[in-house]
């Protein structure tokens, strides 16, 4: 693994050949076999002008202040491999995956480069080139991504076993003997991160249909598969949020990962195959919208249409899909927000903003306008709202110390507000928060915007 304080440049591993550059042209991706950087419509590489707009909100660069740890220095990279000029080596493949991904040069950039879509073909490339390949990697690459995460009962099956491990008192006694001294340091860091597991899967508190006095929209409901495991209660205040909100909610009863996991660390095959499997599952002709309320699961799922348009079978669906698919703040937003008709104890709020719901999907008024219905709250801005936690699906595993860095900038931003309470949407956010304020020591409540709405309809029927 290499650490951010480490990482310098080296012309020989970057592999530059002295052949002329390939002359771009004009394609499409090939999706049925996802191709790599070469294989890739040049003009998207083309669009970057490298004004450095993107270098002040780029959180690796902000810590390194090295170009090539900067989104531009790495489209540059990128293009080198487009134009046959170097290949994709080691140093290439632990550059692409020390970005974050967070993609807030995206929001930076005035060309409208699409840099979350390069990043996955970056990976993808790194992955079939072979460069980071060793046994340990695949071993675990191969176990969670095409094993774990690709069968949803097997995924329960582990989630039941941290349950049980959790609520049987295991895991008090495991750490009250020490016992995690004996791990490597590693592991016994991952051991700390152990997130609670819920005690209730989504199918068991939320019904396949569920239909409110007066239905004025049918939608179907996604309740992804670590959310599933650790977050099943903000699920269900998902639907009841929706049912008071005059939506009938379709909830299958297993739903396989949505592939972001998998799209995001190069394995587009595994994506395009879950994305498959997933459109399945619903009956997209009959519902107005399918509702995330994961803000990195929701930017991947608004791509299936591009992820599967090169697939006879699947692309009208896809883009069907893609069109169909909603965040629960921007939905809430567009049919209109029921205020919670009772009184509340003031409370004072901060927001978090998930990067792939401000940066990947442009979604920052709605959560804000779900937040200021509710009675009594008072929502108090983030200094830095939308800079990343470190969370970054699976970064804090991968990069610990750039993880931990922007972990301890996001608490401390966060204590500054004087908040009890900070609001986020997205279940790695989530955590990562959690964990943050247990390393700091302080008492900090982390809930979902639509939680704390959910809250006040249920105090709304009490007070009936």
């Amino acid at each position: 693994m290499t650490s951010h304080s480490s990482l310098k440049v080296e012309r020989s591993e970057l592999s530059v050949k002295s052949s002329p550059p390939v002359v771009g042209c004009s394609g499409t991706v090939s999706h049925p076999t996802h191709g790599g950087l070469k294989d890739l419509d040049y003009s998207i590489l083309q669009q970057c002008m490298h004004c450095g707009m993107c270098l002040p909100t780029c959180p690796t660069y902000d810590a390194t202040k090295m170009e090539r740890n900067s989104p531009r220095g790495r489209i540059s990279l990128m293009r080198a491999i487009a134009d046959g000029k170097m290949d994709a080596t080691r140093t290439f493949g632990e550059e692409m995956y020390f970005c974050l991904g967070c993609l807030a040069c995206e929001t930076a950039c005035p060309a409208g480069v699409e840099y979350g879509h390069l990043f996955e073909v970056a990976r993808s490339e790194v992955e079939k080139s072979g460069a980071l390949n060793n046994p340990r990697r695949n071993a675990i690459r191969s176990v969670l991504l095409k094993g774990l995460f690709t069968r949803p009962h097997l995924l329960r099956l582990i989630g039941r076993g941290l349950w049980f491990y959790q609520a049987s008192g295991a895991q008090w006694i495991f750490r009250t003997l020490k016992l995690n001294t004996l791990l490597p340091q590693k592991f016994r860091n991952l051991e700390t991160q152990t997130p609670t597991a819920r005690a209730s899967f989504s199918c068991d508190i939320i019904r396949p249909v569920e239909t409110p006095a007066a239905p004025r929209h049918r939608v179907g409901m996604l309740t992804g598969c670590v959310q599933d495991i650790v977050l099943s209660d903000v699920n269900r205040d998902t639907v009841d949020v929706l049912l008071a909100n005059g939506c009938e909610v379709q909830t299958p009863k297993v739903q396989v990962c949505c592939g972001s996991l998998h799209a995001h660390n190069g394995e587009l095959e595994t994506a395009s195959d879950l994305a498959r499997r997933l459109i399945d599952s619903f009956d997209l002709e009959n519902l107005d919208a399918i509702i995330t309320n994961a803000a990195g699961c929701g930017s991947h799922l608004k791509t299936y249409g591009r992820l599967l348009e090169g697939d006879a079978a699947y692309s009208k669906k896809a883009a069907q899909w893609s069109a169909k698919l909603k965040d629960i703040h921007e939905f809430l937003s567009e049919i209109g927000i029921r205020q919670p008709q009772t009184t509340a104890t003031p409370h004072r709020v901060t927001y978090h903003e998930a990067c792939h719901l401000c940066h990947g999907q442009k979604i920052t008024k709605q959560p804000r306008e779900v937040l200021k219905s509710i009675p009594g709250l008072e929502l108090v801005e983030l200094p830095e709202s939308i800079w990343c936690c470190g969370s970054a699906g699976i970064y804090n595993i991968t990069q610990p110390e750039m993880a931990s860095d922007l972990q301890e900038r996001k608490l401390k931003n966060i204590l500054t507000t004087g908040v009890d309470t900070v609001a986020t949407a997205n279940p790695g956010c989530h955590l990562q928060l959690v964990d943050g304020a247990r390393r700091a020591g302080r008492s900090l409540e982390v809930a979902h915007p639509i939680s704390l709405l959910a809250r006040a309809y249920r105090a709304e029927k009490v007070v009936r």
